[in-house]
């Protein structure tokens, strides 16, 4: 086979191969980049599994360029033209926002598994747009925009390959060009599903109904989803369409925090001798440091990991407190995490219209101030191709030692948010950040406690995603102290990532 023109591994060059003699298979030739029609059958599930470090993305990556090459047309989740029927797909996906976002900053174009399960009904006038950034049409002449907003939208979507972030770029709202959604009710093709140490059953159910060709990829090494008894989908997979990738790539060969995930892997690796090697490593590297208290100016966007709920709610409430927050109101620049959408049954559209621009379950929010409305809130959604949004919100901040959160302000129903200065590392898996604080104490009550997760001592699953979800630095935090902030907090960092206005969702009832 001719390989792409990257330096794969033997292990990565072995998986490619095995995995493009399945798509053969369903009719997906990525050597001479030809396709046949799909026909119906067996479905064909592979995971490429391997931990961090070991080119599970460039695999991707890789794998979704050849198969464009070879004509399938990508499904991006904002804009699905209609095809011809003999047509093949390809979906990539990931299962929150946040993962998505780091692939789309890595180049490889994908959306959230919610955004392929919900599908966007576009304005026919607007749509004339859309199939003219796609190649399948002339310059539409639109009412209301004039050739200079058309060339910017067209120069837009060259760059990024998004239908609304191009016709935000030439003016637009989503609420001018989307008329609403519907569930998917058609079929797809070649689905590739990144993080997928994070699906659960029923999640995996559903992509295996809608791909009859699926390949997921995957970290062995985190945590299985709450409720799985410790089991990863892909486990469950026979042997054969299991692919492993064990070598750690050249490029990260030096790189400490790597270095430091991998050594979990030794039995021989206690607590204690574990945090020596990060000591030692701080020493000699400024990408891993040894830190005596949370710095709460990192918190604002880079949440602290912790194991316990209790934990985290009280350096929540140190958090606030450093800061001056009032009790009755949020501070712009605060984070939050939303914790899913309050909306009766009859207001269907409004929670798909919410869920759409990002707001599902385990989103991180940075709260930008009140809305124009009472009860919403204009928030940025971390991840998110258009992050600006203003929408109905119920706050609660969790307090230390009470049951019930306290509720500064909130619509009757709508987008439901926690507090997100500190967040589970159950919670931050499939996200990512540039720097990453790991609160040490709850890792060492992991390692008191003995507990074990397949075979696994707990505290060593914990901190392996805990400190794998730092791009650059990695901060150990030993004691329960929490320094000073630098200044006040504040959101000028997100006007520079503003695409366009942003859209009002309302969720009260009319």
């Amino acid at each position: 086979m001719t390989l792409p023109a990257v330096t794969f591994s033997h292990d990565q060059a072995e998986a490619f191969d095995r995995i493009a003699e399945t798509l053969r298979g369903a009719g997906i030739d990525l050597e001479n980049g030809t396709t046949q029609p799909l026909q119906e059958g067996r479905s064909r599930v592979l995971a490429v599994i391997g931990k961090a470090g070991s080119g599970k993305t460039l695999l991707l990556s890789e794998l979704a360029r050849a198969a464009e090459a070879a004509g399938l047309a990508l499904v991006s989740g904002d804009y699905e033209p209609k095809r011809a029927k003999d047509a093949r797909s390809i979906a990539i996906l990931a299962p929150t926002n946040k993962a998505a976002s780091v692939l789309r900053l890595r180049g490889v174009p994908a959306t959230t598994i919610h955004r392929i399960l919900y599908t966007p009904v576009y304005d026919p006038e607007y749509e004339k747009i859309a199939e003219w950034l796609e190649g399948r049409g002339e310059k539409p002449e639109i009412e209301g925009l004039t050739e200079e907003a058309l060339d910017r939208a067209k120069l837009s979507y060259e760059t990024h390959r998004s239908v609304p972030a191009a016709l935000a770029m030439a003016g637009l709202r989503g609420s001018d060009f989307i008329t609403g959604w519907k569930r998917r009710d058609d079929p797809l093709d070649l689905g590739f599903v990144d993080e997928a140490s994070m699906l659960d059953e029923k999640q995996f159910n559903d992509l295996r109904e809608i791909f009859p060709n699926l390949v997921l990829f995957g970290d062995p090494a985190q945590l299985a989803p709450v409720g799985q008894s410790g089991q990863m989908v892909f486990e469950s997979l026979p042997e054969p369409a299991r692919l492993e990738l064990s070598r750690v790539h050249r490029q990260d060969a030096d790189n400490p925090i790597l270095d430091l995930a991998h050594a979990l892997a030794d039995p021989q690796v206690d607590f204690y001798r574990f945090e020596r090697m990060i000591e030692e490593a701080a020493a000699r590297d400024e990408r891993v440091v040894w830190a005596s208290r949370v710095e709460s100016d990192l918190m604002a966007r880079s949440p602290v990991l912790v194991w316990r709920n209790a934990t985290r709610i009280r350096l929540i409430h140190a958090f606030r407190n450093v800061h001056g927050a009032p009790e009755d109101a949020l501070l712009p620049g605060e984070p939050l995490i939303c914790d899913g959408i309050e909306l009766p049954l009859k207001h269907r559209k409004k929670r798909l219209d919410l869920e759409a621009r990002g707001l599902i379950k385990g989103a991180q929010v940075i709260y930008l101030g009140p809305g124009s409305k009472p009860g919403f809130s204009r928030l940025h959604v971390v991840g998110a191709e258009n992050p600006q949004v203003s929408a109905a919100s119920i706050v609660k901040i969790e307090r230390p030692e009470e049951e019930e959160p306290f509720i500064p302000f909130a619509a009757r129903m709508g987008a439901t948010f926690l507090h997100g200065a500190a967040v589970t590392i159950h919670k931050a898996q499939g996200s990512q950040w540039s720097d990453v604080q790991v609160f040490a104490p709850d890792i060492y009550a992991a390692f008191r406690a003995g507990r074990t997760e397949a075979g696994q001592p707990m505290w060593k699953r914990l901190a392996y995603v805990a400190i794998t979800r730092a791009e650059q630095r990695l901060l150990w935090v030993t004691r329960a102290r929490l320094a000073k902030p630098a200044g006040p907090l504040g959101v000028e960092d997100l006007r520079a990532l503003r695409k366009s206005a942003p859209l009002e969702l309302s969720a009260q009832e009319e």
